[in-house]
């Protein structure tokens, strides 16, 4: 069975950043895509940021330049670091795996990160 498990999230003062954690199982971690989403109150979900099986990077322009997406395919586990956080950065942040072969893709519950003073 495969499960995607976000961490790290929490509260951060502007201007802060944190380390979020995507943690998966059931699955061949080095065979999947991975990417990171936020979705805000009143929102629809956004793609922040995705790293391909071999490590190829994409940002969107909302995080570019403050984000960091990297992957460790040993521990199974692909991070988004955030950094220079703003306010309008606070929304619960998620895990998404695609696989390189095969149209199911996974999502995780999401870890909520909220950015105020």
């Amino acid at each position: 069975q495969v499960q995607i498990v976000e961490s790290g999230g929490g509260l951060v003062q502007p201007g802060g950043s944190l380390r979020l954690s995507c943690a998966g199982s059931g699955l061949t971690f080095s065979m999947f895509h991975m990417g990171w989403y936020r979705q805000a109150p009143g929102k629809q979900r956004e793609l922040l940021a995705t790293i391909t099986s071999d490590h190829m990077t994409n940002y969107a322009d909302s995080v570019k330049g403050r984000a960091t997406i990297s992957r460790d395919n040993a521990m199974s586990t692909a991070y988004l670091q955030m950094n220079s956080l703003k306010a309008e950065d606070t929304a619960v942040y998620f895990c998404n795996a695609v696989p390189l072969f095969g149209s199911s893709s996974y999502w995780g519950q999401g870890t909520q990160v909220t950015v105020s003073s």
